[in-house]
């Protein structure tokens, strides 16, 4: 199995089983970082603040107020964070557009599926508070709710689409298996009557 081509490349398809796969590697990677800066932080003495991983804190870049935060009084963990948060993003985005690819859509669906709603997320307290912003609110909670179901849940196109082979139609050496053609095997038996030579009875068909 290619994990390169699983968590970094944004061309072609991963079935269902890949996503999940490929998510509890982004879980184990982010538990992992965590785990190393609050080592480092603790070995330095250095009091640990509030700091995850979340590949939506890339919505944090375009609101001011983000960098009045603590975290920028300690510039090697913003730095991690920063660094860690790209890498986590990037393989993120690698697995969910393979995944929309499978779906037969392509990457512009990331629009509806992850930047509308981290902005709205990010904005959200600071947006007017009035009967205007329901629709716009309920909207958000349809397509992150769409972005959770169908990658995680729904089928792909079965067979070949436009971005490639259908992932759950290939054997495990990566290459896509050609239906069998089934063995009719009642077509490959004839009746000879017993006048016939040779001696009557049943027999296999002799290819033509």
């Amino acid at each position: 199995m290619d994990w390169t081509w699983y968590l970094f490349r944004f061309d072609g398809r991963i079935g269902r089983a890949g996503f999940w796969c490929s998510l509890i590697f982004v879980l184990c990677g982010m538990l992992l970082l965590l785990f190393l800066c609050a080592g480092v932080m603790f070995a330095f003495g250095v009091t640990i603040p509030s700091v995850d991983f979340d590949a939506q804190n890339v919505f944090r870049v375009l609101d001011p107020a983000a960098y009045q935060l603590s975290l920028l009084d300690n510039v090697p963990l913003l730095l991690l964070q920063l660094s860690a948060t790209a890498l986590l993003l990037w393989i993120y985005l690698a697995i969910l557009v393979k995944r929309l690819h499978d779906r037969d859509k392509s990457a512009w669906w990331l629009l509806a599926y992850f930047v509308l709603p981290g902005l709205f997320k990010q904005f959200a307290e600071r947006l007017p508070d009035t009967y205007w912003m329901l629709p716009i609110a309920l909207a958000v909670i349809v397509l992150t709710f769409a972005s959770f179901l169908e990658p995680g849940f729904l089928r792909g196109t079965k067979g070949p689409n436009r971005f490639g082979p259908d992932p759950e139609a290939e054997n495990e050496d990566g290459s896509v298996r050609s239906p069998a053609k089934s063995w009719d095997q009642s077509g490959e038996i004839e009746i000879v009557p017993p006048s016939a030579s040779p001696p009557g009875g049943m027999h296999v068909k002799r290819g033509s």
